[in-house]
């Protein structure tokens, strides 16, 4: 086992609503960095999971008519199965609801109350309940005033209204720590990433003098309570923040963990990503916990920016939410971990645009890297029977490629270092793009012509196949099925060392497959442009559709068609020949159906959790669209209509019609 130690977090995430594609960037990112460093053979341990008390949480329980635990319970089960679906690699999913958890929590506020930095007193304020934050009038985006000039409310910065909360509370003594937590800035400049967040902290909380912090709640029950006071509970922010040592055992019998993990020195390293809307309570409340507590204190705090739309920040109010699972069942895993991390710039914000994500698909994914493995793969196939030639240097642009991959190589560890994704895959693209450029140079085709050119013409294929083997090993932790369809067509198996990483590396005696399939076909741009607008308007609120003010609204959720409209719909009986599960989707299911046309067709449909035993549909007629415009899904499949069904009450059930109906009889 390695001596070299890195601890990576994600925010543990608030469960109040469906996570969209900003969680899951922090998530991928991680488990990017998780993945490089096994690679580079540290010893890793990957922590995400749910903050799981608080005000908020209690509110949507009682809306929802359910328990707060059966309501986190839901929660947990739902990104459980979305961190499947994005192939997350982490170690523990902690929830603060753990029983461990809880246990030591509440342990570490009574030791901080027994030795004064917590006391009680009594907090008049303004507080969010969505942000579960309080917030001074200055940090506040938008105050409302009475006709006296009386403030009466206002706005937080994250765009929820605040309310006047009085209440007795304990305190934590923050303006006790605030010169040492300076201190430690300035000898710890790399602490808090990238340039700049450092001085915002500095500027907007520390120097203007840090107040004291409420750490409980009296107004609420769905938290910790403190064990000498159980009418408080121990506000959500510090329960947070101390999952990511309870998680490894602290204040436990077994602190295994805890004792490998938890250090900060030349060889461990502790690493916590977080969005940068709560870098001040990891940076400045967190810090000085661990202080109180005498433990070290995390190596860095990496806060990243948003991925916000053309129109401004995700609001379902807008319809400008994309969800990761619409982007994987329609384009694939690989697209999306790709497109998060290549465009999301480091210190700012970055902007997603269905053309932007469509673009780099068949720019980048598609041409770029597939075609070059396409064509490596074919004229190994054509030229040498599939047999890789040895490594040699034969042509004029050996040299100069060899340079460039070994000059990227090495920009690709700085950059994953530095946590810039963006820049790392750039040094990737590098290669890719000089190594197509040398396809062009060497024109394998031409020396192919000519049998005294034998010996450069393998040079060429031997370097293309070496070059592939570099940038599979560089996407690894990013793409890893597009990484092991690389390895796998060139014949390298799944064997990866990124330590020891060079052009010259090629194995001998390798083949490569016979035909390997296209890892990224190509995309219609306008119409896959058209599918992502049309899902990222599905959760939007029908008040806030566009609509004909001309039409009149029925009492179901629809709008009035004309029977032309109608009449363009070809519903048809079709008979299920055969159903399956799709691989790498929880919800999809791809049916061959007869619909009286002659061939059978294809429909995948999103409906696996209604139909646990799916082979139960064989056999059933179904109703379908049948003119409905084929679509890609997954990257590899092609649905080629729709297949009916009634929902109430959120059961959904497939409609049949009598097994004596005909296949393909017309429903009008």
């Amino acid at each position: 086992m390695s001596n070299k130690t890195f601890y990576v977090t994600t925010p543990i995430y608030y469960p109040s609503g469906k996570l969209h594609i900003g969680s899951a960037y922090t998530t991928i990112a991680c488990d990017v960095l998780a993945r490089y460093k096994r690679m580079m053979n540290y010893d890793v341990r990957y922590l995400t999971g749910l903050d799981e008390h608080g005000q908020k949480i209690q509110q949507k329980a009682q809306e929802a008519g359910i328990t707060p635990q059966e309501y986190v319970d839901g929660m947990a089960k739902e990104v459980k199965e979305l961190w499947e679906l994005l192939d997350i690699s982490y170690d523990q999913f902690i929830r603060t609801t753990d029983d461990f958890h809880e246990e030591v929590v509440a342990k570490i506020f009574e030791k901080l109350l027994a030795q004064g930095d917590i006391y009680l007193g009594e907090y008049t304020g303004w507080y969010s309940v969505s942000d579960e934050e309080f917030f001074t009038e200055s940090q506040l985006a938008e105050v409302y005033r009475d006709e006296n000039g009386n403030m009466i409310g206002g706005v937080a910065p994250s765009g929820h209204e605040v309310e006047k909360v009085s209440e007795e509370s304990y305190f934590f003594r923050m303006s006790k720590y605030a010169d040492r937590l300076i201190a430690y800035y300035k000898e710890h400049p790399e602490f808090i990433q990238p340039d700049g967040r450092m001085n915002e902290m500095l500027k907007n909380f520390i120097e203007p003098g840090l107040e004291d912090l409420a750490v409980s709640r009296t107004t609420y029950t769905w938290g910790i309570k403190v064990p000498s006071n159980p009418k408080h509970v121990i506000y959500v922010w510090i329960d947070a923040l101390m999952n990511y040592i309870t998680a490894l055992g602290y204040g436990q019998e077994n602190q295994a963990n805890f004792d490998k993990f938890w250090h900060n020195d030349a060889n461990h390293e502790v690493l916590h990503m977080i969005g940068k809307d709560i870098l001040r309570f990891h940076s400045i409340y967190w810090p000085i916990m661990l202080m109180a507590l005498d433990l070290p204190l995390p190596t860095r705090l990496v806060a990243h920016g948003w991925f916000v739309m053309q129109d401004g920040k995700m609001s379902k109010s807008k319809g400008n939410v994309v969800y990761p699972e619409m982007l994987v069942e329609r384009f694939g895993l690989d697209p999306l971990r790709y497109y998060l991390m290549r465009s999301l710039p480091v210190g700012s914000d970055g902007t997603f645009t269905p053309e932007d994500y469509v673009g780099r698909i068949n720019y980048e994914l598609a041409n770029d890297l597939g075609n070059l493995l396409n064509r490596t793969v074919a004229m190994i196939n054509k030229y040498f029977d599939g047999n890789v030639p040895a490594f040699a240097t034969a042509t004029e642009f050996d040299a100069d490629l060899a340079a460039v991959v070994a000059d990227n190589i090495a920009a690709y560890h700085q950059q994953m270092e530095a946590i810039d994704f963006p820049k790392a895959l750039e040094a990737v693209w590098t290669i890719i793009s000089r190594t197509n450029k040398y396809i062009d140079e060497t024109a394998p085709w031409l020396l192919a012509k000519n049998e005294d050119q034998k010996v450069q013409l393998a040079a060429v294929l031997a370097h293309l196949a070496a070059s592939l083997r570099v940038i599979a090993h560089l996407i690894q932790p990013f793409m890893m099925e597009t990484s092991n369809a690389i390895m796998e067509q060139l014949g390298l198996g799944k064997d990866f060392d990124l330590e020891n990483l060079s052009l010259a590396g090629l194995p001998t005696d390798i083949k490569v497959v016979k035909k390997g399939r296209p890892i990224f076909p190509r995309l219609d741009m306008d119409e896959e442009i058209a599918y992502i607008k049309e899902q990222m308007t599905v959760d939007k609120p029908q008040s806030e559709k566009e609509w004909n003010p001309e039409e009149v609204e029925l009492k179901s959720s629809k709008s009035q068609i004309k029977f032309d409209d109608f009449d363009k719909i070809d519903i048809r009986v079709a008979e299920v020949k055969n159903v399956e599960r799709v691989q790498g989707s929880d919800k999809l299911l791809r049916f061959r159906l007869d619909a009286g046309d002659g061939e059978d067709r294809q429909i995948l449909s999103g409906i696996a959790k209604f139909y646990p035993n799916e082979q139960e549909l064989v056999g059933k007629k179904l109703q379908i669209v049948a003119n409905l415009k084929p679509r890609k899904m997954m990257k590899q499949y092609v649905s080629q209509g729709m297949i009916l069904s009634a929902e109430h009450e959120g059961q959904l059930t497939l409609l049949t019609v009598d097994p004596s109906v005909p296949n393909g009889s017309v429903i009008g």
